[in-house]
Order: C-alpha cells, then structure tokens, then sequence
C-alpha cells in the first residue's frame, strides 16, 4: 500500500487550513497513496490555547468532521485526520483527537492523545494540559491488510505505548514538534520506534513559522522496519509518499525475531 504523509504550515483560520489540507490531500491521492495522514491541530494553530476551545466539535458533527468524511469519500483514501479538539465532559478542557475514515467516508477509528506536552527551557514555554484533557487508550485499526497503531507527537516518547501496537504493521505519530525539541529528537525517536516495533512510521508534521509565532520543525516522514527514512520533507507545505512493503516486513521480522525474544511486558 502507497502511503502519504501531509506538511502543514497551519494558522488561526479554519477555512483556510481545511482548504489547504483538502488540497494536499488530493495531490496525496494523485500521486497514487492510499492511507493519508495529516499532521497534528492540521485545522488550527490557534494564537492562544483557548482558541481549541470555541473551535470544538461534539463527536460525530461539525465542519471538521465533514471536510474529513467527504475528502475521504470523494478521493478514495483512508484518511488519519492529524488531531482536532473534541468537545470533552468539562467546558474548560477538550480532547485532542485522532478520527480515522474509511474510503466510504465512514468514520473507523478514534484515538485521544495520552501524553500531554509541557517545556519550558527559559525562552519558549508550552503547556498543553492548561486546555487539554489526556486520553488513555491506545487505538488501533484495520486498513487494506494493514493494522495501524495510532498516536501523536509527545506520546512519541513513551515507548510503552508503542509497545501495545505490536505486530501493528505501520504506526501513525501526527506531530506539531517545536523546532527545538524536533531539530534534538524527532527523526531519531521516529527511527527508534520503527526499529524496535519492525514496523512503519507514517509521520506527518506541522514545518515552518506559524502566525502565532511558533516554529515547528517538519521533517515529515516515513519510516521503514529498519529504521531506514524513505521519504521526508523538511519544511513548509507539501507531501510525502512511500511504500509499506509486508515482504519487506516479513524479511525484517524473519531474520531478526526481535518481537518474538521479548521477556518483559
């Protein structure tokens, strides 16, 4: 299966960043992909945390939701709509979301990301949790033959969770990694995730100056089972494709049985 991984350089308008993401998704398909992922808050970038608030969908209605189901439909992809806020049980918090649609434009898979970013070095300072509430289950879903493992940007640090996609064929990690932390950490914690699970990364990235004035690193990519990059693309908008090969997985798998030596877990 050909997959794509989208860039985005998302701002505070909606309309906007839906027409942009529409846009690369159907260049996606043009060049041939079947499973597409945008990148994470691909529909905002707001200019405050509050901004995920007053954009918040109910699950299963709003704009968001639509554009995604139809892109899906219309383009025939399987599409893993990067993250949007999901209204949650308290008026002052959301979820962030991952919605998986089916070329039928139905909706298969939802994941809430676990892991809630927080850095502060002196200069730049995030909080995610200020607006966010955690998720706690891991998602994964079938498509085309392949179980995709679901996840986002900071819960590429806890392997842990990786751990319970194994024998996921391909792992999905859309991202809005600061520059600082993505220019460090970002393509080596991908590889690593790749390398210890003997699968694909499919990993699409905010990449460039936002009208927040926060930088994102990019670097949107796919990962082989040997941790090798198949394609990337450094910064601004745009799109990646390559090809998950099961018997590329299977050779990986065979000659090295790393998954099946595990003593722990």
């Amino acid at each position: 299966m050909k997959i794509a991984a989208v860039q985005m350089v998302s701002g505070p308008d909606v309309a906007a960043n839906l027409a942009a993401a529409r846009r690369l998704l159907e260049d996606a398909a043009r060049r041939g992909a079947e499973l597409a992922a945008l990148p994470e808050y691909f529909c905002l970038m707001g200019l405050q945390d509050g901004d995920k608030l007053a954009l918040a969908e109910a699950e299963g209605s709003g704009p968001i939701q639509a554009m995604l189901a139809a892109a899906a439909r219309d383009l025939g992809l399987w599409i893993i709509g990067g993250t949007l806020p999901i209204r949650s049980a308290t008026a002052e918090r959301v979820r962030n979301s991952t919605l998986v649609f089916s070329p039928a434009g139905e909706r298969v898979a939802r994941y809430d990301k676990i892991h809630l970013f927080a850095f502060d070095n002196g200069r730049e300072s995030y909080d995610e949790g200020r607006v966010l509430e955690p998720g706690s289950q891991p998602t994964a879903f079938e498509a085309g033959g392949l179980r995709v493992g679901l996840s986002v940007c900071y819960d590429l640090r806890f392997p842990e969770l990786y751990r319970s996609y194994a024998g996921c064929h391909l792992l999905a990690v859309p991202a809005a990694f600061t520059y600082t932390t993505g220019q460090a950490h970002w393509e080596l914690l991908l590889r690593a995730r790749a390398v210890e699970n003997q699968c694909y990364v499919v990993a699409p990235a905010q990449g460039g100056q936002h009208a927040n004035g926060r930088r994102t690193w990019g670097h949107s990519m796919v990962v082989d089972p040997w941790g090798q990059v198949l394609s990337v693309l450094a910064e601004g908008e745009g799109v990646v494709v390559a090809e998950v090969d099961p018997a590329r997985l299977t050779q990986v798998r065979q000659q090295l049985p790393a998954l099946a030596h595990r003593k722990l877990g």
